[in-house]
């Protein structure tokens, strides 16, 4: 199974009822394509919560054939078009790709949690999902600041949208901006101590997990939380109209991923460089390279 799931396009073609979308439009395909459409998160708009589970682009049933959906590394996908989305003018495409999932995972938590001009936000690492982060708490209206382990991350983080940067790693500046964030934003994909993040919260102030899934290690410790009334919460992407709010939100403030595009033959040597961090900050494949 390969996982494409941050699909641009242009209509080829649509059935007799679709409205939405005619022949030509430039559109987006996420990491859905179906959900039951009638549990309470779907009336809400939140079908990536779905009582029933979302049917996800890639290696879910389809809920009509039974089949296996294959994502988007191919020519084409058929979709029906409740789980299309537009892409706006003026977006590059090559750029606009990954908003599907890394813009909209850390879009989500930061509307949910209404950050606005008044904001702390903190983004916990610097990668696909971290630039992402800042770019859109920083057009947000938000005071931003990157937590990293890495001291060379600096200039690029300001690049980015943060104003300030705190190395993790260094107690004295991690104590500087105790009680400082309404909201951070772990970006980090695998297991990883929170206790150090925790008292730099503000009163009720929460950390939102985007970026792993399994066990915390090492425990939590509750006091900091307790005292503060402070919370560790998770976030996944949104929904569809969420979706679309994103981008038409990256539209108006001409935000896009940063992107290497490669050929879709190179994808194996992507899959190394990525796995040592060597990219900044999302490839992207050009399928016409498929032909």
């Amino acid at each position: 199974m390969v996982p494409g799931h941050e699909i641009i396009g242009r209509v080829s073609s649509v059935g007799k009822k679709v409205k939405r979308f005619k022949v030509g439009d430039q559109v987006g395909v996420g990491c859905m394509v179906d959900s039951c459409q009638h549990c309470e998160a779907c009336d809400e708009g939140l079908e990536q919560y779905c009582a029933e589970a979302p049917t996800f682009t890639y290696n879910s049933l389809d809920r009509h054939d039974k089949l296996p959906t294959y994502g988007g590394y191919s020519d084409k996908i058929v979709v029906s078009d409740k789980f299309v989305v537009k892409i706006p003018k003026g977006l590059d495409l090559k750029g606009a790709a990954p908003l599907l999932c890394a813009g909209i995972t850390t879009y989500s938590p930061l509307r949910h949690w209404k950050v606005g001009r008044k904001s702390k936000v903190a983004v916990i690492g610097l990668g696909g999902l971290g630039h992402m982060a800042l770019k859109l708490a920083k057009a947000l209206g938000a005071e931003v600041t990157l937590f990293t382990r890495s001291p060379g991350k600096e200039k690029d983080a300001r690049r980015l949208g943060a104003k300030h940067v705190v190395l993790s790693t260094n107690e004295k500046q991690m104590a500087a901006v105790k009680g400082k964030f309404d909201l951070i934003i772990d970006t980090v994909p695998y297991a990883h101590d929170l206790n150090p993040y925790i008292p730099t919260l503000s009163l009720s102030g929460t950390l939102v997990l985007v970026g792993y899934l399994g066990g915390l290690e090492p425990a939590l410790n509750t006091v900091s939380l307790i005292m503060g009334r402070k919370a560790v919460a998770g976030s996944v992407i949104g929904g569809i109209a969420e979706t679309q709010e994103m981008l038409n939100f990256c539209g108006k403030h001409g935000i896009i991923s940063d992107v290497e595009v490669i050929k879709i033959q190179d994808i194996n040597e992507a899959y190394e460089r990525m796995l040592k961090s060597d990219v900044k900050y999302r490839f992207v494949i050009d399928m016409a390279s498929l032909k």
